[in-house]
C-alpha cells in the first residue's frame, strides 16, 4: 500500500508539478497585492481541483459511453504522457513556456488570472489530467483505491496552493533556474511512468 502511494504522488506530482507553477504565478501576480495574491492562487487551486475531479469521476464513463476500451486510452496516455515528459525535458521549461503564453493577459482580471494560465494548463495540465483518468480505472481498483487516488491528489494540490502562497520566498531560494533543473527531473520520471503505462495498455489490449 506504501509503495503504491508513494508512486501515485510522484506521478501526480510530476504531471501538476506545483513547483513549476510557482515562476508562472510570480510572474502574473506581480503587480497585485497581497491580498489580491492570495485570492488568486486560491481560485486557481479550487478551479483546478474541481476540473482534476470531474475527470477523475467522470473521465472513464465518457470513455464508455464514446465505447473506447481503456487498454487503448491508456496507450493514447502512455504516450501523450511520454510526448509532454519529453517537452519538460528537451523543450523550454514549463515556467518559461506558461510565461510567455501569459504575457497577452498581464491586464485581465483576478478571475482571468486565477483560469488561465495558472489553473489550467499550469496546474491542471492535460498530462494531469490523462494521469488521473488513468490512475483510476474502474476495471483495476476499487472505490477505496479511487478515494485513496483522490485523496493523494488533494495532497499535491494543497502542497501546491501553499507554494503559491509561499511563492516570493520559494522563488528568491530556487530561482528560475532551480524551478527548470526540478521541472526536468520531473519530467524524467514522468517519462518512465508513462512507458510503463504504454507496455501495460498494449498488454491488456492484447492479452
Amino acid at each position: 500500500m506504501i509503495s503504491i502511494l508513494i508512486t501515485q504522488f510522484v506521478v501526480l506530482w510530476a504531471v501538476i508539478d506545483p513547483i513549476g507553477s510557482v515562476p508562472v504565478y510570480l510572474s502574473q501576480t506581480q503587480h497585485l497585492t497581497a491580498k489580491q495574491r492570495k485570492v488568486v492562487a486560491l481560485k486557481a487551486v479550487a478551479i483546478a481541483t474541481a476540473v482534476l475531479l470531474f475527470f477523475l469521476v467522470i473521465g472513464q464513463l465518457l470513455l464508455e459511453a464514446m465505447q473506447i476500451p481503456l487498454p487503448a486510452f491508456q496507450v493514447a496516455g502512455g504516450l501523450v504522457l511520454l510526448i509532454f515528459a519529453l517537452t519538460m525535458i528537451f523543450g523550454e521549461s514549463k515556467p518559461d513556456q506558461e510565461q510567455k503564453m501569459s504575457e497577452e493577459l498581464s491586464h485581465s482580471d483576478l478571475a482571468d488570472l486565477a483560469v488561465y494560465p495558472l489553473a489550467i494548463p499550469s496546474i491542471a495540465s492535460p498530462g494531469a489530467m490523462m494521469a488521473i483518468v488513468m490512475l483510476t480505472d474502474n476495471s483495476r481498483y476499487s472505490f477505496l483505491d479511487q478515494s485513496i487516488t483522490a485523496a493523494v491528489m488533494i495532497v499535491v494540490l494543497v502542497i501546491t496552493l501553499c507554494l503559491l502562497l509561499g511563492a516570493t520566498f520559494i522563488h528568491k531560494v530556487i530561482g528560475n533556474v532551480g524551478a527548470a533543473i526540478i521541472s526536468r527531473v520531473m519530467g524524467l520520471i514522468l517519462a518512465a511512468v508513462a512507458v510503463n503505462n504504454l507496455l501495460l495498455g498494449i498488454k491488456d489490449f492484447y492479452f
